[in-house]
C-alpha cells in the first residue's frame, strides 16, 4: 500500500504550487547573476538578483492582478530604501535612525493585510541587505538602478510564468484544497472505529478543519477575484469554478456525518456495523486524494469507483437491525444518505474531469454573485493612522519590531565580531510576528534548521571540490528552499543554510558558517525575549472576538434553517454565505486555540473551557449541517409547534451568548428570533423523517444550552 502511495504523493508535490513557486522563484533570482557573470559584471547581477529575491517576497497565491499591482509597489519600496539606506550607511547614526524608523513604517502595512505585510518585509529585506555594502556616493543611484531592474525583472517574469497557464495557480490550490478535505474525511472516519479516543479525535478534526478553511479562503480569492476565471465561458474556467463550489458543498456534507459518536458505540458495537461505516468513509477518502491528484495534474481520468454496490450492502446491513436489535436504526440511515450524498460530488467532480463533462460544464445553474464569497481590503489612509494606537495589536508589533531592530543594529555593530553581521537583523525581522505563539515557533524552526543546515553546508563543501557538483547542490537547495517556504519552514531554513553557505563560497568568502549560526541565535534570543517583555500580545487578550464571531456565524446559520422551516423558500446565495462564514469563523477560532495552547502556561486562561468550547461548536455547526443538508432538497414543510419553539429556543440561547461575549450581531437575531415565532405558514406535506428532524434540533438545542454554560465560566 506504501509503494503504491508514495509516488504519487512525490508526484503531487512536483505539480503543486509550492514547488512551482520554487522553480519560479530560482529561476527568477538565479538568472540575472548568472547572465550577467558571463559577461564579466558578477557585482551588477549580484544587485539584481538582490532585487528579484525581494520582489519574490510579494509573489504569493493570489489573483494576478494583485500580485502584479503588489510587485510593483514592492518595485517602488525596494528602489527607495535602496537609494535612502546607500546615503544612510556613510553614517552610523543615520543609519541606525533609518532602521528604526523603516522597522516601523514597514510593519504597520500588516494593517493592510498579507501582501501588504510582504511588501513591507521586501523593503526591510533590502535595507539589510544592502546595509554592509560599501557602495561609493556617486554610485549609489547606479545601484540602486540596478537592484530596481533585478525587481522589475522577475515581476515581469513572474507575470509571464502566470500568463502563459492562467489557469494553473487556480488548479494547484484547489487540488491541495481537495487534500486537505481528503484527510478532513479520513479523520471523520476514525469517530466511527471504536478503538479510537474520541477526544483525541477531536483534535485533529479540530486542527485539519484550520486547514481546510485557510485553502479554502485562497481557493476563493484566486478564483473569485479574477475576471478571467468567473466571467470566461472556456471550458477551463468553468472546471475550476463548479468543482469548488461542488467542492464546498461536499465538505458540508462530510460535516454533516456527525452524531452522537459515544453513543452510537454503545448501541451499535456488536453489530460491526460502525466498523463498515468507518472503511467505506476511509475509501471515499482515498478516491477524494485521487480526484486531487487529477485537479493537480489536469489530467482526465476514468470513472471513480463505484459504492453503489457497497452502499447498497450497508442498507441491507442496516435494514436488517430492525429485526435483530430494538434500537433504532434511524441514524444508520440518516448516515447512509450522507455517504450517498458525498459519493455523488465525488462522481460530480470525476465527471468534470472526463471526455463527457460538456454536459456538466454548460448545464443551466443558478447565476452566482461570486463577488459575494470573498472580502475586500480596504486601503484608504485612515485604515493606517486608526490603528496609531496601543489598542492596536499590529502598532504593538511594529514598535517591538523597530526597537528590536534598533538593539540588533547596535550589537551587530559594536558587539558581533562577524562580517556578516546584518544576518543579526534578517533573523529578527524574519522570527517577530504579532502574536507570541507564532514568534516561538518560528524562532525554534530558524534554530534547528540553521544548525543542521550549516552541518550539511560543512559536510559539503570539505568533501567536494569540484566547482560543477557545489553548483549543482547550490541551485538543488535553493529550489527547495523556496519550494518548502510555505509548506515547511524548518525544512526551507535547514535547505537555505548550505544554500547561502556554498553561494559565499562561489564569491570568495570562506568558514563563515560559525558566524552565521552565532548572528542567527543572537538574533533569535533578542526576537525570543522581545517577543516575551516588550508589548506582548496573549491571545486570551483577543479570544472573546472570535467566540463571538463564532457565535454569531452559527446563529446566522440556524436563522437560515429557522426560515425555511417556518415556512420561508430558503435563499441559496444567503444560505451558502452564511455556511462559508461558519467555516471560516470557525477556522479562525480553531487557529486562536491553537495558539494559546502554545503560549507559556502563565498566559493561558480557561484552557480546558476554551478546548469544551471550540469542539461543542464543531458539534453545533456539523448538527446545523446535517439539518441543512436535508432540507436543501425538501419542499416547504408544516412543522409542529415544538418544532418551532425548538428552534427559537436555540437561537435565543444563542442571542444570549452573543450579547455575554459582546457579539455585534445581537439585536438583528433578536428580530430574525421574533420575525420566525410569529410566522404561521400554511400546512403542505409533512417531512419524512420528522422524528429524527426533532432529535437533530434537540441536539442542537443541547449543544446551544452546553455552549452557553461554558460560556459563563469563561466570561466569569
Amino acid at each position: 500500500m506504501t509503494i503504491n502511495i508514495q509516488p504519487k504523493e512525490i508526484k503531487s508535490f512536483f505539480y503543486s504550487q509550492y514547488f512551482s513557486d520554487g522553480l519560479r522563484i530560482t529561476i527568477g533570482v538565479l538568472l540575472p547573476a548568472l547572465v550577467l557573470a558571463q559577461f564579466h559584471n558578477l557585482g551588477f547581477g549580484v544587485d539584481m538578483s538582490l532585487g528579484a529575491l525581494c520582489v519574490s517576497v510579494v509573489d504569493t497565491p493570489g489573483p494576478t492582478a494583485h500580485k502584479r499591482n503588489a510587485m510593483a509597489i514592492s518595485n517602488l519600496c525596494i528602489f527607495s530604501v535602496a537609494v535612502i539606506t546607500g546615503f544612510a550607511r556613510l553614517n552610523i547614526y543615520t543609519l541606525g535612525m533609518e532602521v528604526a524608523l523603516f522597522s516601523f513604517l514597514f510593519s504597520m502595512l500588516t494593517v493592510y493585510g498579507n501582501r501588504a505585510a510582504f511588501v513591507g518585509t521586501g523593503a526591510l529585506l533590502v535595507m539589510i541587505l544592502m546595509m554592509d555594502q560599501a557602495t561609493k556616493p556617486d554610485l549609489v543611484l547606479t545601484v540602486s538602478l540596478v537592484t530596481l531592474l533585478g525587481g522589475i525583472w522577475y515581476m515581469i517574469f513572474s507575470l509571464v510564468f502566470f500568463g502563459i497557464r492562467p489557469y494553473r495557480a487556480a488548479q494547484q490550490a484547489l487540488g491541495e484544497n481537495i487534500f486537505d478535505i481528503a484527510q478532513f474525511l479520513r479523520i471523520k472516519a476514525d469517530f466511527y472505529d471504536p478503538t479510537t479516543d474520541i477526544d483525541e479525535n477531536y483534535r485533529k478534526l479540530v486542527s485539519q478543519q484550520i486547514q481546510v478553511s485557510q485553502h479554502q479562503d485562497v481557493v476563493r480569492e484566486i478564483l473569485f477575484k479574477s475576471r478571467l476565471l468567473v466571467r470566461e465561458s472556456t471550458s477551463a474556467s468553468r472546471i475550476l469554478v463548479l468543482t469548488f463550489v461542488d467542492l464546498v458543498d461536499m465538505f458540508e456534507n462530510i460535516m454533516a456525518t456527525h452524531y452522537d459518536y459515544a453513543a452510537m458505540r454503545e448501541k451499535f458495537k456488536d453489530t460491526g456495523i460502525l466498523e463498515e461505516v468507518s472503511r467505506i468513509i476511509h475509501h471515499m477518502a482515498n478516491e477524494v486524494d485521487n480526484a486531487a491528484f487529477i485537479v493537480l495534474s489536469n489530467a482526465k481520468h476514468k470513472q471513480p469507483f463505484d459504492f453503489l454496490p457497497e452502499l447498497e450492502d450497508l442498507k441491507t446491513k442496516i435494514d436488517k437491525l430492525n429485526i435483530t436489535h430494538e434500537t433504532s436504526n434511524l441514524v444508520l440511515k440518516k448516515i447512509l444518505i450522507n455517504l450517498r450524498g458525498v459519493n455523488a460530488k465525488i462522481a460530480t467532480i470525476y465527471e468534470y474531469y472526463s471526455s463527457n463533462s460538456a454536459r456538466l460544464l454548460f448545464e443551466d445553474r443558478k447565476k452566482i454573485e461570486y463577488s459575494k464569497f470573498v472580502t475586500s481590503q480596504d486601503y484608504a489612509p485612515h485604515v493606517f493612522t486608526d490603528n496609531l494606537s496601543f489598542k492596536s495589536t499590529v502598532f504593538k508589533h511594529a514598535l517591538r519590531v523597530s526597537a528590536m531592530c534598533l538593539l540588533g543594529f547596535i550589537v551587530a555593530k559594536f558587539i558581533s565580531t562577524g562580517h556578516h553581521s546584518y544576518w543579526i537583523l534578517l533573523t529578527i525581522i524574519v522570527i517577530l510576528k504579532p502574536g507570541f505563539s507564532l514568534s516561538k515557533q518560528r524562532n525554534y524552526q530558524r534554530l534547528i534548521g540553521t544548525v543542521a543546515g550549516g552541518i550539511i553546508g560543512i559536510g559539503i563543501l570539505l568533501l567536494i571540490h569540484n566547482k560543477t557538483a557545489e553548483f549543482a547542490f547550490m541551485v538543488f537547495f535553493m529550489l527547495g528552499c523556496y519550494s518548502f517556504q510555505r509548506l515547511n519552514y524548518v525544512v526551507s531554513v535547514l535547505l537555505m543554510t548550505p544554500y547561502i553557505l556554498i553561494l559565499f563560497s562561489f564569491l570568495g568568502v570562506n568558514n563563515i558558517v560559525t558566524e552565521r549560526i552565532t548572528d542567527t541565535i543572537i538574533g533569535s534570543v533578542i526576537a525570543f525575549i522581545a517577543s516575551y517583555l516588550i508589548f506582548p500580545s496573549w491571545e486570551f487578550e483577543q479570544v472573546n472576538g472570535y467566540l463571538s464571531d463564532v457565535i454569531c456565524a452559527n446563529a446566522n446559520y440556524l436563522q437560515k434553517i429557522a426560515e425555511s422551516l417556518s415556512g420561508k423558500p430558503m435563499d441559496i446565495i444567503e444560505y451558502k454565505l452564511a455556511r462559508k462564514d461558519v467555516f471560516v469563523k470557525s477556522g479562525n477560532l480553531s487557529a486562536a486555540f491553537e495558539r494559546m495552547t502554545s503560549e507559556p502556561k502563565s498566559k493561558q486562561r480557561n484552557v480546558k473551557e476554551m478546548h469544551k468550547f471550540v469542539v461543542l461548536n464543531h458539534i453545533l455547526s456539523s448538527y446545523i449541517a446535517t439539518v441543512a443538508a436535508e432540507l436543501m432538497d425538501k419542499s416547504v414543510l408544516d412543522p409542529q409547534p415544538e418544532i418551532v419553539r425548538s428552534v427559537r429556543k436555540s437561537l435565543a440561547t444563542l442571542n444570549d451568548v452573543s450579547k455575554k461575549l459582546g457579539g455585534a450581531k445581537t439585536e438583528l437575531l433578536s428580530e430574525h428570533v421574533n420575525i420566525i415565532a410569529d410566522t404561521n405558514p400554511k400546512t403542505t406535506e409533512p417531512f419524512t423523517d420528522e422524528t429524527l428532524l426533532k432529535a437533530q434540533l434537540g441536539f442542537i438545542n443541547k449543544m446551544s444550552t452546553d455552549i452557553a454554560r461554558v460560556t459563563d465560566n469563561l466570561v466569569a
